[in-house]
């Protein structure tokens, strides 16, 4: 009998009883630099990783028009805004190349497209997923245009309220998606990360896989996240969290990226079926340790 809580990614089922599907938000961690995002690939596919995602814009449509002549500095010299948005934006030559380079380490790749003609540029892809970012997910457009490819959406709830999540669920439905956890601060502060309401979801809605996009310092959050019921997890990495760009401290780098995926594989194998039982290994100490010999 089919489990209508799990959906699929490529070749993994997700959900309730699947191993966590773990993915390496890579976003703009790269630069505009392909090495850079190579090397992120490479990092997440050592780790363990089942994915890695990036962020995909069309520069022109999704950055107000009265910022795109500002000046802003960047590692690369003074220069507009809407010439930095396309400094840091891979075309699809890189894409090809990030492509082949995900399949030959065995990893998938998948991003968040911010625009309805990102989503038409990611569609020329076999990409498992698309992500909707939790900036995005009150647009409207771009969800229906994201339920019309027909492949699994994971919904990031950050910035979000209740009534604004249902709206989005009745714009995607709800057979085909994952939806995320995620308080949308950079670094987000444990007292904001208020993981409980994993389980508020998981009632909420009983036939959706449940998530967490973590944006936090440290590894212990994102981790309970786990224990508390995540079958989907997604935090940012970086090669070095003191390189340049928003979100490099919200990211773990590869040593604590392999730490990140050991631990939750160890979690899930610890949190078990829930039936309470004897195991073998506990009969020697039982018949060792245990003066009054049970009734039954």
């Amino acid at each position: 009998m089919s489990d209508n809580r799990l959906r699929t990614l490529g070749n993994r089922p997700v959900g309730p009883g699947q191993p966590v599907y773990i993915t390496g938000e890579i976003g703009i961690n790269h630069n505009g630099d392909l090495d850079k995002a190579l090397a992120l690939v490479d990092a997440a596919a050592e780790a363990g990783c089942d994915a890695v995602k990036f962020q995909k814009r069309t520069p022109e449509i999704c950055t107000p028009r009265d910022q795109w002549d500002i000046e802003r500095d960047t590692p690369w010299g003074r220069m507009t805004y809407i010439d930095y948005r396309h400094r840091v934006e891979f075309g699809e030559e890189e894409y090809r190349t990030i492509d082949a380079h995900c399949e030959e380490r065995g990893i998938a790749w998948f991003a968040s497209p911010w625009d309805t003609e990102a989503v038409a540029f990611l569609e020329k892809f076999d990409v498992p997923a698309h992500k909707v970012a939790s900036a995005s997910l009150t647009d409207d457009e771009l969800l229906r245009a994201l339920r019309a490819t027909g492949r699994t959406v994971i919904l990031s709830t950050g910035m979000s309220t209740p009534r604004q999540i249902r709206h989005a669920v009745e714009v995607l439905g709800s057979d085909n998606i994952v939806m995320c956890h995620a308080t949308s601060t950079y670094p987000a502060v444990p007292e904001e990360l208020n993981l409980r309401v994993i389980d508020s979801l998981h009632r909420e809605y009983p036939n959706v896989p449940i998530g967490y996009s973590g944006h936090e310092t440290g590894l212990q959050t994102t981790l309970a996240a786990v224990a508390l019921g995540a079958t989907f997890v997604e935090r940012h990495i970086t090669l070095d969290r003191a390189l340049w760009g928003s979100d490099q401290a919200a990211s773990v780098e590869p040593q604590g990226l392999v730490r990140l995926v050991r631990d939750i594989r160890t979690i899930e194998a610890a949190l078990g079926d829930g039936v309470k039982k004897v195991y073998d290994s506990e009969l020697g100490p039982m018949k060792k340790l245990r003066r009054v010999a049970a009734a039954v």
